[in-house]
């Protein structure tokens, strides 16, 4: 649709478009005339969007905040799953991940070799020197919050206490690479070559994505990328942080019995944290962390 100078705005601010997102919609245009992957207006998130995404992000931090002052030695990852599915229910969410194509729970809960989609279980009981990621999603008023959180339970190892805080450090890195009109590219890379340095890989076959309106929408986000390529990130656009990130070899394979969760082909640790953002004028905003 072509929208007159006089018109109201497509974003439903009320304000006349001239007076509104006519030069944000032509600084897009000659981007998108140099070669650039440019999101539509779908993907820019709204003021009142991202107010109900905030909003959802209360309900999934409080899980996790509950997940790490509750878990330790001997809880199973089916306690976890008890938790965030309480709490999201008391608190007026409904859990993203529970029967979404199909898997059975209300978190994810992946332990040390499990790069993630973990499903939790009464069987999977945690130990001493474990490190296991929970990855919460809530849905609230049709507005999605999604992020992460890595555990240490107990005495670990100093090699696996040094992963989770690397990785934890690549998502600051890739935060301070989040710049309105600069690309995804940029900001993978800088999270890449932050990983390499350390002596880490970076998984390939799974990243990040658009959310806010959806569980999963564009853009994809690789962390295996070159400056300057990818999609634009400019103000509005909300999507996830998350490198999953393998002490050894990158490669991974998929549980072939319950067809989820993810591990390291070479039974190397791996370790996720995840923050949803949305780009601003200045940088960005979290959103869930």
């Amino acid at each position: 649709m072509i929208l007159g100078r006089n018109s109201q705005c497509w974003c439903g601010s009320g304000l006349k478009y001239k007076n509104c997102h006519e030069s944000f919609d032509e600084k897009i245009k000659d981007f998108k005339r140099r070669g650039y992957k440019v999101p539509e207006h779908d993907l820019i998130k709204t003021p009142e969007q991202i107010a109900g995404c905030k909003a959802a992000a209360k309900i999934n931090m409080a899980c996790l905040d509950y997940v790490g002052a509750h878990i330790g030695e001997g809880v199973t990852t089916q306690d976890i799953d008890d938790w965030v599915s309480r709490i999201t229910r008391e608190m007026g969410g409904i859990s993203a991940t529970l029967g979404y194509e199909g898997f059975p729970k209300s978190v994810c809960t992946s332990i040390n070799s499990q790069v993630c989609h973990g499903i939790p279980s009464e069987e999977d009981v945690l130990e001493e020197g474990d490190i296991v990621n929970v990855d919460c999603t809530t849905i609230l008023n049709g507005y999605y919050a999604d992020s992460s959180r890595m555990f240490m339970i107990g005495d670990v190892a100093p090699e696996a206490r040094e992963l989770v805080e690397d990785v934890h450090e690549a998502v600051n890195i890739g935060l301070a690479a989040v710049k309105p009109w600069k690309t995804l590219g940029d900001m993978g890379y800088a999270v890449n070559e932050f990983c390499k340095s350390k002596g880490y890989s970076v998984v390939r076959e799974i990243g990040g994505h658009g959310v806010g309106l959806d569980f999963h929408e564009e853009p994809w986000v690789s962390y295996v990328t070159e400056p300057n390529t990818e999609m634009l990130m400019v103000p509005g656009l909300m999507f996830t942080i998350e490198p999953m990130v393998n002490m050894g070899a990158a490669d991974i394979f998929i549980d072939a019995e319950n067809d989820w969760t993810v591990y390291t082909d070479d039974d190397s640790l791996s370790a996720q944290w995840e923050v949803q953002i949305v780009v601003t004028e200045s940088g960005y905003e979290l959103i869930s962390w």
